[in-house]
């Protein structure tokens, strides 16, 4: 089938959230190609929006850049996908959360895929990875501004467009959080998705010597980390820990996690 004619794919979701993850996971189905984060929407979306008066002066209305935005876009994505010969592209971008009437715009028909995690366990990773001051800005309402972007916009869509995963579920028993979810997208279960540390990802398979480093580290079956599942409720300081029980507390409970 054309690529063109198939519905594309946004996997969406507060940064440290479990993406990548599922990214390399719907990667490895036969029919989808989900490659690295891009950037272009997120770049792209400044410049029909912030910068709309610089663009305007070409003469051209909006409706036409939009339009040579999603030729480009989707064409290169095609091409990614004749190179690997599958049939579908999805793309991966936490950034995207935020940008989402943008996207679809562009992409009226596209399927997005939300992942959530618990926001200790996010603040967490953001101090493991980026530290202290990182962490506390997704505490004080980053994490909560993420989740109900893609959350209110999920509402507004008709069904068969928006689906939630929890992060939890996904690393912790995969197969029952991937079945629904491929049946979401109209795709065929396939169990190579469980063994994605097997399969090439991207042209310089970034990822397979990712996983490969993690394994020989330690982890947990590779990119899985199924231990770090409650890790900030365990080792978040009482700072971090009573600024998420303020700022994302409500929220907590509404997805039904402990505040």
């Amino acid at each position: 089938m054309d690529p063109s004619l198939e519905r594309p794919i946004f996997v969406i979701g507060c940064p440290r959230s479990g993406t990548t993850l599922l990214r390399l996971m719907l990667d490895s189905h036969p029919r989808i190609s989900c490659g690295e984060e891009t950037h272009f929407l997120r770049d792209l979306a400044s410049t029909v929006g912030l910068h709309w008066p610089l663009l305007e002066t070409y003469g051209f209305p909006r409706s036409y850049w939009i339009e040579r935005i999603r030729r480009f876009y989707a064409g290169f994505q095609a091409d990614y996908l004749a190179r690997r010969g599958k049939a579908r592209w999805a793309e991966k971008d936490p950034t995207y959360t935020l940008l989402l009437p943008f996207v679809d715009e562009l992409f009226p028909d596209a399927q997005y895929v939300h992942l959530l995690r618990d926001a200790y366990d996010v603040v967490a990773s953001f101090r493991d990875r980026w530290g202290y001051r990182s962490a506390l800005r997704v505490a004080r309402g980053e994490w909560a501004r993420y989740v109900r972007a893609g959350r209110d916009f999920g509402e507004r869509l008709p069904p068969g467009r928006y689906h939630e995963l929890r992060y939890e579920a996904l690393v912790e028993d995969p197969e029952p959080a991937l079945r629904p979810l491929l049946m979401f997208l109209g795709e065929e279960w396939d169990p190579v998705v469980l063994r994605f540390q097997e399969a090439p990802h991207d042209a310089t398979e970034r990822y397979t010597r990712f996983t490969a480093e993690r394994r020989r580290e330690g982890g947990d079956d590779g990119a899985v980390y199924r231990s770090r599942v409650g890790a900030g409720r365990r080792e978040l300081d009482p700072i971090l820990r009573a600024v998420v029980r303020r700022e994302a507390g409500p929220l907590l409970s509404e997805l039904g996690y402990r505040p």
